[in-house]
């Protein structure tokens, strides 16, 4: 008999269990967006700022020279990408699990073994991109001065590193710093943007300029999330011995790994985009491809903070025992309104590509209007994809979202050399839209197939 009530007892509270999940779904709806809403605020401020500084820069250097600047700082960006070891998946998903248990000291070592890791994989990519400046600079159209000047310009790679602060505040739920976080940078180079054209100082100014706002970047983050953890782990000290958390949470390393070539797989054709247009066809392509790029990511940074804004909410959900049903409905019903947002953008750009080229870097960046409409429907296709990437995530398979970038982005990157060679910056444009159809495909089935199969359903 007591055998029979304890059974009982399990299914009134699994069932309990998931009809919480099922009434939270709502809430964790709105909370994601009003994480969203605090980032996206910061994020528009910074997208107005930027347009300001880009419009000066590519005015005052020209399509060559401002090429040459966007190389610089992607080639940067880009070996910071695949070197550097950001590990904020793991602090949140682990985190959450130590703030919920109530053990501070747990959390504690487990920032300052993921912080180690982070920064000595950011100072490892500064010094093998300071190595390879001078040897691919000549091939990508740099000048003896910007080969130079590209050497410094390597700690740019430390704006990437601040993963680890950035996952704290997430656990804190400080989405607000982390939106006013945003507008460092623009308004760093902003203010040195003034200051160049004041003295006309040229690319070299610029080139100084860009690499003091990186390294605000970085800093000020790490400022904020030491301030933060002084003032919420009171008891207990930041710096100490790195202690080995492996054992305390389990699959973390392999978590870690696999998040971060995730990341590194998910951002590498937009960072090696623009240097293979300087490879093939020159500084003056990687300009023009820069402006469009930079106009349709009004388009695209939505849905990349959409999905650092659920992620921590989706972790939360599937803790609590949440059903593949409530987090393929949660997910369903942020994408739908992010489709929405997304159209009438597209609808003006494919417009007024041309006008609105000119108007933001000048007449001499017109032929940047063909790929602007390209990148902007590719950006449209792509805008499941950072949600559903969070969302498996979340559910513990990592290793579904790096297949997927896997295939869209290492698989597919052979193409993007073939395609600009044969069409130019419309070539470009192609390989978005191709990679975004790819993506999208990929990540959708995975999810769909996985919470079938291993989630617990509600009934």
């Amino acid at each position: 008999m007591s055998l029979l009530r304890a059974g009982l007892l399990g299914r009134l509270l699994k069932l309990q269990t998931v009809n919480d999940a099922s009434s939270q779904e709502p809430g964790i709806v709105r909370r994601i967006y009003q994480n969203l809403g605090l980032l996206l605020g910061g994020k528009a401020a910074a997208g107005l700022i930027s347009l300001i500084y880009i419009a000066i820069a590519a005015r005052v250097l020209g399509p060559a020279d401002y090429g040459v600047l966007v190389l610089i700082n992607y080639y940067a960006m880009l070996v910071g990408g695949l070197i550097a070891f950001p590990g904020w998946h793991a602090i949140v998903r682990y985190g959450v699990q130590s703030l919920a248990a109530g053990d501070q000291a747990k959390l504690v070592r487990l920032l300052r073994f993921v912080g180690a890791f982070e920064l000595a994989g950011g100072f490892t990519a500064v010094i093998i991109a300071a190595i390879l400046a001078p040897i691919l600079g000549p091939r990508l159209g740099w000048n003896a001065e910007a080969q130079m000047l590209a050497i410094p310009y390597s700690l740019a790679v430390l704006a990437t590193v601040r993963a680890t602060p950035g996952g704290y505040l997430q656990i804190l739920r400080r989405f607000d710093i982390l939106g006013a976080h945003n507008i460092v940078t623009p308004v760093m180079r902003l203010i040195g943007t003034l200051i160049v054209v004041a003295f006309g100082w040229g690319l070299s100014g610029f080139i100084i300029a860009w690499l003091i706002a990186a390294l605000a970047e970085g800093l000020s983050l790490w400022l904020a999330g030491i301030y933060f953890a002084r003032r919420h782990l009171v008891d207990h000290p930041l710096l100490g011995n790195v202690a080995d958390v492996r054992h305390e949470h389990p699959g973390l390393m392999r978590f870690m790994v696999t998040a971060n070539a995730d990341i590194m797989l998910g951002d590498l054709v937009t960072r090696v985009t623009p240097l293979v247009m300087g490879w093939v066809l020159g500084p003056v392509a990687a300009g023009l491809y820069s402006i469009a790029h930079r106009t349709t990511v009004v388009i695209a940074q939505p849905a990349q903070i959409l999905g650092q804004a659920a992620y921590a909410e989706l972790a939360r959900l599937v803790a609590g025992g949440g059903s593949g049903h409530n987090i393929r409905h949660a997910l369903i019903r942020c994408v739908g309104i992010s489709l929405l947002a997304a159209l009438p953008i597209v609808f003006v750009l494919a417009l007024f590509s041309k006008q609105i080229a000119i108007l933001i870097a000048g007449p001499a960046y017109a032929a940047a209007a063909g790929v602007m409409i390209l990148l902007a429907v590719a950006r449209v296709i792509a805008l499941t994809g950072p949600p559903t990437s969070a969302a498996l995530i979340a559910l513990g398979r990592p290793g579904l979202s790096v297949i997927s970038n896997f295939i869209t982005n290492l698989g597919l990157l052979p193409l993007l050399p073939i395609l600009t060679a044969y069409w130019g910056l419309q070539g470009a444009g192609m390989h978005a839209i191709l990679q975004a159809m790819v993506a999208s495909t990929s990540l959708g089935v995975f999810l769909w197939h996985y919470t079938n199969q291993h989630v617990r359903k509600g009934r």
